[in-house]
């Protein structure tokens, strides 16, 4: 018998009925939740493609693991520990053996697509290279980022966890939690400092 849960609860009520065998809601938390999960692969691979193929194994996995679904923590913790253990896998992996990664794979004519950008009022082209630019910088300061931060940093922007559910997905502490997320931001603070005045692009290093 499926369990009824209060509303604010919907995704949880989703994964217990996936839980038991329920396609449907299966596919409507993978629609909720796709993109979110894309963009956390993504900050910790290189990538959009490797990242949208990665998010497709972790819903395979999540698909395989319903049945360990218990209701005593939020839908996106139990998700995102999945991402998590699935992309640091592939991180260490790669790190073992590039030349097996998949944008070894990719056609020359197939640039990377990057993350999305606000675009209000068309702006000119020229502000539109360099927000493509700052984004790639932005990219560039993560990756060298130590795992942890990287990780506890896109969890906090994209998984809409709570500290105490971040460090549930870490293995650690609330107060190491927010320790790491500070020190990511003020690491990425300091190596965009370079590129950034008032605002303003700026170029010179």
């Amino acid at each position: 018998m499926r369990q009824e849960l209060p509303p604010e609860d919907h995704d949880a009520a989703l994964m217990l009925h996936v839980r038991e065998g329920d396609i449907a809601a299966f596919e409507t938390l993978v629609e909720r939740w796709k993109t979110p999960v894309v963009h956390f692969i993504h900050k910790l691979l290189p990538d959009r493609e490797e990242a949208e193929d990665l998010a497709q194994g972790v819903f395979v996995q999540l698909w395989k693991t319903a049945h360990r679904y218990e209701r005593q923590a939020r839908f996106s913790t139990f998700l995102f520990t999945i991402a998590r253990n699935l992309s640091l896998n592939e991180v260490r992996r790669r790190s073992r053996h590039p030349a097996d990664s998949l944008d070894q794979r990719r056609s020359e004519d197939t640039p990377d697509e990057p993350l999305p950008i606000p675009d209000p009022g068309q702006p000119p082209a020229d502000h539109l290279a360099q927000s493509s630019e700052l984004v790639r910088l932005i990219d560039e300061a993560l990756a060298h980022l130590p795992e942890k931060q990287r990780v506890a940093l896109a969890l906090c922007r994209e998984g809409e966890l709570s500290y105490e559910e971040i460090a549930h997905v870490l293995g650690t502490t609330v107060p190491a939690t927010k320790s790491l997320i500070h020190r990511a931001r003020e690491t990425l603070k300091s190596r965009l400092k370079p590129y950034l005045a008032s605002g303003e692009w700026n170029p010179s290093p």
